[in-house]
């Protein structure tokens, strides 16, 4: 399975020119989420990428990691714990663990949170992400997760582009590289 969906991931992706104002192309990844074959594969394939594992808790940050996280953690056989980007759409939970980021690939630092009741001790943690390219989210995440005091299982992705120390770091495993990427072909 997990060749035949890498192989679909990269034909439903595309490269999409922003404009004359842009100096480079934009992922578009949409394709993913309107394949019902692809969207039934990915959280099998995510949790698959850590299968002795068994984690109790699937942690994602928005926006996407929304859609992603629930997906690896049915497949996962965990619960779900979204992480909040500061000044977003959630509505107040309960008390928030907050965190900040190194500057991600736009250069921009954020501010990352859980439900503080809702992650501790006992707690086994895959983190999951769409794409890493700096890592700056995911280790804001993990540093979180380690105050928190559970345990990091190791980080999933659809998409790494970071350079391997920075996977090594995040005990990251993804389904494509870059180098995959590529050769899709721009829309």
């Amino acid at each position: 399975m997990g060749v035949v969906l890498s192989r679909r991931l990269v034909e439903l992706f595309r490269w999409v020119d922003p404009g004359p104002d842009s100096s480079h192309l934009v992922s578009d990844a949409s394709g993913w989420w309107r394949d019902p074959e692809v969207l039934a594969g990915i959280g099998p394939a995510l949790a698959g990428l850590f299968p002795a594992a068994r984690p109790t808790v699937v942690v994602a940050p928005e926006v996407t990691g929304l859609l992603l996280g629930p997906l690896v953690a049915v497949a996962a056989g965990a619960g779900f714990l979204p992480a909040y980007k500061e000044g977003g759409q959630r509505r107040r939970v309960g008390p928030m663990r907050w965190t900040e980021t190194t500057p991600d690939y736009r250069g921009r630092r954020l501010r990352l949170g859980v439900d503080g009741h809702r992650l501790g001790p006992g707690d086994r943690v895959l983190l999951v992400d769409d794409w890493v390219a700096t890592g700056a989210q995911l280790d804001a995440l993990v540093r979180l997760v380690q105050a928190s005091g559970a345990e990091l299982v190791g980080t999933a992705a659809l998409v790494a582009t970071c350079p391997p120390y920075v996977a090594e770091r995040l005990r990251l495993r993804a389904l494509l590289t870059g180098d995959d990427l590529e050769r899709a072909t721009p829309g």
